[in-house]
């Protein structure tokens, strides 16, 4: 697994990511982070149910209920303007932290 910083640091560009693909439940984003990381990010409910809390006081995302196919209740995660805005400037600031790291790390191996 993931160190703690790397998964605290990368939950609200993932979120946000995840979310610009169309609206989510909250066990779903769980599943969805756990398979694209190959295992190596796993989010408990205490990791990101504060964050979606907060990014909906941000104005990134708003939230609805409705049901699951099951009939359960669900609440629902969708991005606003305001958080299409800001999952592109995650995107711009992690490919840049990525740039910086490649080329430190072929630097240190030529």
């Amino acid at each position: 697994m993931a160190a703690p910083p790397l998964v605290a640091a990368s939950t609200v560009p993932l979120l946000l990511s995840l979310l610009a693909a169309g609206e989510s439940y909250g066990y779903a984003l769980i599943q969805r982070v756990q398979l694209l990381s190959g295992g190596r990010l796993e989010w408990s409910e205490g990791t990101l149910y504060p964050v979606l809390h907060r990014l909906e006081r941000e104005g990134w995302i708003t939230s609805r209920w409705g049901q699951s196919p099951e009939g359960r209740k669900r609440k629902y995660y969708t991005l606003t303007a305001e958080g299409r805005r800001q999952s592109g400037r995650c995107r711009e600031d992690w490919e840049a932290v990525d740039r910086a790291l490649r080329s430190a790390w072929e630097a240190a191996l030529a």
